[in-house]
């Protein structure tokens, strides 16, 4: 039988996204764009305090105001909620103090946007203007602010309900480190202080709850990266049968990571909607999304690294100290990642990290983009760059010293996985990574070009830096392929779709096992009356586990189409062949039947019997169970002009070599690597969240806060390699994250390297202009 008579293999191709059309011509269907007859506006009342104690609540005048439907406080929660607080997504041993946070706060404000009563009325102004009429009567309390300085002797409690501020503490570690320090010919001791703000999606966080009396079933539609967890935990705090609950995700403007976590809003707007018995609708506004949309927050590093004199790492030991923020929505995994990823691509024979997760009265620190590997690159790298100056040595080479080489394959590193496995790198190349990265920009002619600029008095730098990303987390994901008597194919997935392409890609696999146009297939993903299970969007996971399980869905489609052909065209299967939605005997061009008509058949007649004695219904749905995470890697090389006088970095070229496994769709892959790295710039360089020793936000609009825009990002140019991972029979790697994890630490490399003759470095992220001419002050007082 022919595999595809002759149809045009899609995995690989360049295919233009299915979700392009709706989109470029106005009919996405965003929550803001979901307005059922009925509806309701709901508004939140937050703290204005970092901390407080709440003595009192009035909203008599709020409940009085036309048009206002409800006013709820956690008190008028309470005997509704079958459980007060939101449950640690992803619980650890290490945590030493339970922080999960309430629907509606009813005692203690532990950061600024806490929510603490939420309005209900006729519109979205009225339920504003009715939240500003809310008297709350504060016992303001001291805030811990500082991470370092909240675990020390006498400093002020984050909560009241914890005797200290340390929310967790553990290590990661292997080898000898002593043994290592004891033998090295040099040691590099470094202090960096690492900063990274927020998501800031397109699409803020939104919720539309509705209660359907005739099914007597929830419906929300919420712009989140996991459908089947909000799901669960609605239903779970509601008191409610799972059944009664559909959840479903549409068009969603971006997630990277905030979006990722279960709010307190998940819950309210739900519950409201189902006491009034309206449609109720939240959209986060803008000071919303500063200081009650989850963020990455401050990490300070105390590192040492040990080698031998030919620059060869021999041991890494130090300590972090993590900014937690006020609650724990998701366990240790940030700062986890961060000590993890840190070893990179690199042979490191000993490592002892302990780290501190310190609780503050911030925002709580949840994953986002690169989920605390760039920090942990940012060190590692940083720390290279220091041991080829110490050493004489070119940074490229250094590194190159020190790269994992592919006959090391799969190679075992020493870090055990929270799942409590080890480490493994499956498949890559990353000196070839690295020697075709620094080729295409031009690094071995880059010291002529730059002694000729600093001869014109412009100082122009190169950084590179080398990463690892674990990408396809498991432990699984689901996905069906069914076929109806129209002939159109339906693929449905516990996958969420938030604007990485997911339905393009999963109709390329599904196309190609069924000989098929794209055109024929619909994907449904993200709603959880569609796939009973499923876990959505993190990890760079999507491509790498929903991909494998919509290979396998439709090989078992294309199995029972053929045997449903075999029974009907009295010929055997090795006579097939599926090409362009029928079943044609080879070679003779327009035979056969079509998949609809197989479709129809399998339907089902009273009296008559199913085709070859089939299974009625021409579908199959298959999990794929993820048993390791898959690696991708790559190398970046970046170019900047730094301006002495004003601080100012320029970024002039940004070249990327990048190794995901086979590709799917190399255009896809590349928007994920543009604006990963994107999003690491505006991390390197601009995205700054500033509080005040009160821990007021100082940073609440997007005048203040700095994002990347087109005149600051320079060209970047993406090379693919291929490292086909042996973990799925895709041999996909993901690639959401993998721009922004080395993006950092390419550009302070090049920004040390610019300001060289000055001896000015780098220690904080971002490197602000205002650093930068700190870092040259200190240089200059320092010579």
């Amino acid at each position: 039988m022919s595999a595809d008579g002759g149809h045009r293999r899609l995995v690989g191709a360049r295919v233009r996204r299915l979700e392009d059309p709706a989109l470029l011509r106005g009919r996405g269907r965003y929550v803001g764009d979901i307005a059922p007859a009925g509806m309701l506006h709901a508004a939140f009342v937050r703290s204005q305090h970092a901390h407080a104690l709440i003595k009192s609540i009035d909203v008599t005048a709020a409940r009085a105001l036309e048009g206002v439907h409800a006013v709820y406080t956690a008190a008028d929660l309470a005997h509704h909620l079958k459980h007060p607080r939101i449950p640690v997504g992803m619980p650890s041993g290490a945590i030493r103090h339970v922080l999960d946070p309430e629907v509606l706060t009813s005692r203690e404000v532990c950061h600024v946007g806490e929510a603490l009563a939420l309005v209900v009325a006729e519109s979205r102004s009225i339920a504003e203007d009715a939240a500003g009429l809310v008297d709350i009567d504060y016992e303001v309390l001291p805030p811990v602010v500082d991470p370092v300085a909240g675990l020390t002797n006498g400093a002020p409690q984050a909560r009241l309900d914890c005797a200290d501020n340390l929310a967790a503490a553990f290590r990661v570690n292997y080898g000898d480190c002593d043994s290592a320090f004891n033998k090295a010919a040099v040691v590099i001791t470094e202090h960096f202080e690492l900063h990274k703000g927020g998501g800031h999606s397109i699409e803020g966080r939104g919720l539309l709850a509705q209660f359907d009396g005739g099914l007597d079933q929830l419906v929300v539609f919420d712009s989140t990266q996991m459908p089947h967890r909000a799901k669960a935990l609605i239903a779970t705090m509601l008191g409610l049968a799972e059944y009664r609950v559909r959840v479903v995700a549409p068009d969603v403007g971006g997630g990277f990571g905030p979006k990722f976590v279960f709010y307190p809003e998940e819950v309210a707007i739900p519950l409201a909607a189902m006491l009034l018995r309206r449609p109720v609708r939240w959209l986060e506004d803008g000071y919303e999304r500063f200081t009650a949309t989850t963020q990455e927050r401050d990490q300070v590093w105390d590192i040492s690294a040990a080698a031998d004199a030919e620059g060869h790492l021999l041991g890494v030991r130090g300590t972090l100290v993590h900014d937690h923020g006020a609650y724990t929505p998701y366990g240790i995994a940030l700062p986890g990642n961060s000590a993890t990823n840190f070893i990179g691509p690199y042979v490191l024979p000993a490592f002892d990290l302990d780290l501190k997760l310190v609780i503050t009265n911030m925002i709580p620190a949840t994953p986002t983009r690169g989920a605390g590997r760039p920090q942990g690159t940012f060190v590692m790298e940083r720390l290279l760059d220091r041991l080829a100056e110490r050493l004489g040595l070119d940074r490229a080479e250094v590194r190159r010293r020190n790269l994992i080489v592919p006959r090391q394959m799969p190679y075992v590193t020493g870090v055990k996985t929270r799942d409590g496995g080890t480490m493994t790198y499956d498949s890559g190349d990353y000196p070839r990574c690295q020697a075709d990265a620094l080729q295409k920009a031009g690094w071995a002619d880059f010291p002529a070009r730059q002694r000729a600029a600093r001869a014109q008095g412009r100082y122009l730098g190169i950084g590179l830096s080398n990463y690892v990303e674990g990408t396809g987390r498991g432990p699984f994901e689901a996905a069906g392929v069914r076929i109806g008597p129209s002939g159109r194919i339906v693929i449905t997935t516990g996958a969420t779709a938030q604007g990485q392409g997911t339905a393009t890609i999963l109709a390329q696999i599904c196309a190609d096992e069924l000989g098929v146009d794209m055109s024929m297939i619909d994907v449904i993903a993200g709603d959880t009356a569609a796939t009973a299970v499923g876990l959505g969007a993190f990890a760079s996971r999507q491509a790498a586990t929903a991909g494998p399980a919509v290979l396998a869905a439709s090989r078992t489609v294309k199995e029972k189409i053929l045997a449903a052909a075999t029974s009907q065209l009295e010929v055997a299967p090795a006579d097939l062949i599926l090409r362009d939605g029928r079943v044609e005997v080879a070679g003779a061009p327009g035979s056969g039947t079509t998949i609809a008509a197989l479709a129809q058949a399998l339907q089902g007649l009273p009296g008559y019997a199913l085709p070859g004695g089939l299974e009625p219904g021409l579908g199959a749905d298959a999990i794929f169970s993820v048993n390791a995470i898959t690696y991708s890697n790559g190398t970046h090389v970046v170019e900047v002009e730094v301006d002495p006088d004003t601080g100012a970095v320029k970024l002039l070229r940004y070249v990327v070599v990048h190794d995901c496994g086979r590709l799917i769709n190399p255009t896809l892959v590349e928007g994920q690597i543009l604006g990963g790295v994107v999003h690491g710039i505006g991390q390197a360089l601009y995205e700054w969240m500033r509080y005040g020793e009160d821990g007021q936000p100082l940073t609440t609009q997007y005048a203040d806060y700095l994002l990347p825009i087109a005149n600051c990002v320079p060209p970047i140019e993406i090379t693919h390699l291929e490292s086909p991972t042996p973990l799925n029979p895709l041999g996909v790697k993901g690639a959401g994250e993998s721009g922004t994890i080395p993006a950092a630490a390419a550009i302070a490399s090049a920004v040390e390297d610019a300001l060289r003759p000055f001896d000015a470095k780098i220690y904080q992220l971002p490197i602000t202009p205002m650093r930068v001419r700190a870092a040259l002050s200190k240089s200059q007082r320092r010579n």
